[in-house]
């Protein structure tokens, strides 16, 4: 008996409205840490959907925000996972689009990821709790 596969696949996708709610989210969740952060929602082909800079925060935590994203997005995994092996060579090997750094995290909906979230603005352990806390937010909407 053959089976037949679908021609077109559906899945959750995460919209504008969504992703600035987590962003508003993020925000709350950094200043309750005193941080000034960047925070960057991304889709899962790391296209930007959403993004702020809090007051403060550094210009560095722009670009590193959206490389956490991306990593999160790509990966489908929460950042700081890879060996040695694997991050050093990360930043070169993807054009400085990917980073190892702790503070990115996917959105799951219904077991799908339907984006990522990438924070900058505090210490790796800071933007991590960040993250996890609004990740764990999509459920919500």
């Amino acid at each position: 008996m053959t089976t037949v596969k679908p021609a077109v696949r559906q899945q959750p996708v995460l919209t504008l409205d969504s992703a600035l709610t987590l962003v508003g989210h993020a925000l709350t969740e950094a200043a309750a840490l005193d941080l000034a952060a960047s925070i960057t929602i991304v889709d899962p082909s790391m296209n930007l959907l959403a993004f702020a800079k809090a007051d403060g925060a550094t210009p560095h935590s722009v670009d590193s925000s959206r490389r956490k994203a991306n990593t999160a997005a790509s990966t489908r995994r929460a950042t700081g996972w890879m060996g040695d092996d694997l991050a050093l060579p990360l930043p070169l090997a993807t054009d400085l689009r990917l980073t190892n750094i702790i503070g990115g995290a996917p959105l799951v909906v219904d077991g799908v990821v339907v984006g990522a979230i990438g924070i900058a603005g505090g210490t790796p352990a800071q933007d991590a709790q960040v993250a996890a806390a609004t990740a764990a937010r999509t459920a919500e909407l």
